[in-house]
């Protein structure tokens, strides 16, 4: 070990300057840059509702501390602080070494009237105008993909749940004519005041079904109560919630009492704390609770193209749309590459539709264990007959919606492969999806060397930046707010910081009139 020396160098009040070489990454093209970004006027219009509005903490600096918290994952604290001791922070805001921060209950307003704005994805969006203007960005491809977005709150169970939204109601109703009316009828002996759960013995089948039963009842008792009345904005949510919360977990056994179900109600609210976040599943075995972040890259720069916030249980392929918005108005559409979770019928006909060429992996026919899957069948749309591996014939019966099904029937009965076939007495079916011809004609282009090296090579990038995105927990992996619109504004200012690294390492730069990219 060697003893070190102190070296006491002249103090600099750029911290730029003092920096050198050691800015890197997204703090060199936020200091190099701010000023062309982020110019005075950046957010005028969010203050512009009120005479008296202004910002009091310059565009340029906001808008860098706001990039750069989402960059390293930061609590609205942490960020300022951040921001008063870090020299890389101070560069990349303009700022002079030793400069004061500013109080972080102003990151929350910004944020609230950010999302009020006309423009609520702008930090987003610039770094694409950024890049178009630099030539690195194009509408060649587009790669979509999703990723588990956790929630701010803990899942609660159906007890929980069921005390905690008569809770919420009283607590909004408050000493009103309505609320005397709720508390009349309320049998159990709780005042509702507290929090979390009530009292019971839970090792024991009975205590637990009589406790259900009670809340059951005493919410439904409140319903009946406030049926007439007539509420808005958070008392409205508060009863609907009530509504729900009493419904989607328990059924009336056939005694009258009211038991937990033992199912899952579809769309089943996880959380009377964020009622928008959800159940979902990336696999099987693979479950989460909360949001998914949508993603939508160009896989030529890597630079993230769209984003878009759902619950968790809502399919991949519902939020195409939102995702391939920016480019669903050029002359020339882009490829849209994406896994099994946007390759069904609906969705490719509908892109196709729209001028999309799709590239995504129709997954094989499921079948049971050792039997032929319709994979095995010879499917004939243009004479409505499907031949089984065995050679027999079954003409199609379609529907009204297009699809339809084929029956071999008897024909199985004496077929040397039934056994490989079908467990069915009645014999084999094979259904017809109404978007069958899409379908088939996707399965035979995959076959393909050139679609499967196209596909290979592209698609998998999208992966990458999802890891980019997700590196730090807060505002890519976790969420840090509660309910869709505020989760979306974490995850957009989250793309933003991403994309605005990648410029940095695309070298696009200011030549003093345009963005650039260095040759």
């Amino acid at each position: 070990m060697a003893l070190g020396t102190l070296k006491r160098q002249a103090r600099f009040d750029d911290p730029a300057v003092l920096l050198g070489d050691r800015l890197k990454g997204i703090y060199r093209f936020l200091a190099n840059y701010g000023d062309q970004l982020f110019p005075e006027d950046y957010f005028a219009d969010l203050f512009t509702a009120s005479p008296r509005g202004r910002p009091t903490v310059p565009a340029r600096i906001m808008a860098t501390t706001m990039i750069l918290q989402s960059h390293e994952g930061l609590s609205d604290r942490e960020t300022t602080d951040r921001l008063e001791a870090d020299l890389r922070w101070q560069a990349a805001a303009g700022l002079h070494t030793g400069a004061e921060s500013f109080d972080p209950s102003l990151l929350v307003g910004m944020r609230n009237r950010l999302r009020a704005s006309a423009r609520p994805k702008r930090l987003f969006e610039d770094t694409k105008a950024v890049a178009r203007e630099a030539g690195v960005m194009g509408d060649r491809a587009r790669v979509l993909d999703s990723t588990a977005l956790y929630d701010a709150v803990a899942t609660q169970d159906t007890v929980t749940q069921l005390r905690a939204a008569i809770r919420k109601l009283l607590r909004l109703l408050q000493d009103s004519p309505p609320a005397a009316k709720v508390r009349a009828c309320l049998s159990r002996d709780d005042d509702y005041a507290s929090p979390g759960k009530p009292p019971c013995d839970w090792d024991d089948p009975e205590a637990r079904d009589e406790l259900v039963d009670a809340l059951v009842r005493d919410a439904q008792a409140a319903l009946i109560a406030l049926e007439g009345e007539q509420f808005e904005g958070a008392l409205a949510e508060a009863v609907e919630l009530l509504a729900t919360v009493a419904g989607q977990d328990v059924e009336e056994s056939s005694d009258g009492t009211f038991r937990i179900a033992r199912k899952v109600a579809k769309d089943r609210v996880i959380s009377t704390v964020d009622t928008e976040a959800r159940h979902g599943h990336k696999s099987h075995n693979r479950q989460f609770d909360g949001y998914k972040t949508h993603v939508s890259i160009d896989p030529d720069s890597e630079l993230i193209d769209e984003v878009a916030v759902t619950a968790a249980n809502v399919p991949d392929r519902d939020a195409a749309d939102d995702l391939l918005a920016p480019v669903a108005g050029a002359d020339d559409k882009p490829e849209v590459f994406g896994d099994s979770a946007y390759a069904d019928g609906d969705t490719l006909a509908r892109l196709e539709g729209q001028g999309f060429t799709v590239m995504a992996k129709v997954p094989p026919a499921a079948a049971k264990a050792g039997l032929f899957s319709k994979d095995n069948f010879i499917v004939d749309l243009d004479d409505a007959t499907v031949v089984c591996p065995a050679g027999a014939q079954a003409d199609i019966d379609f529907d009204d919606k297009g699809g339809g099904l084929a029956r071999f029937g008897t024909a199985c009965a004496t077929c040397a492969l039934a056994e490989r076939c079908t467990t069915n007495s009645a014999g084999r079916t094979v259904s017809i999806h109404r978007h069958e011809d899409i379908l088939a004609a996707h399965k035979a282009e995959q076959r393909n060397p050139q679609w499967q090296s196209d596909y290979k090579a592209t698609r998998p990038k999208v992966e990458r930046k999802i890891g980019h995105l997700v590196r730090k927990p807060w505002g890519g992996r976790r969420a840090r707010t509660r309910g869709v619109a505020r989760v979306f504004t974490d995850v957009v200012t989250r793309a933003a910081a991403v994309n605005f690294a990648r410029l940095d390492t695309l070298g696009v730069r200011w030549d003093g009139s345009a963005w650039a990219t260095d040759p």
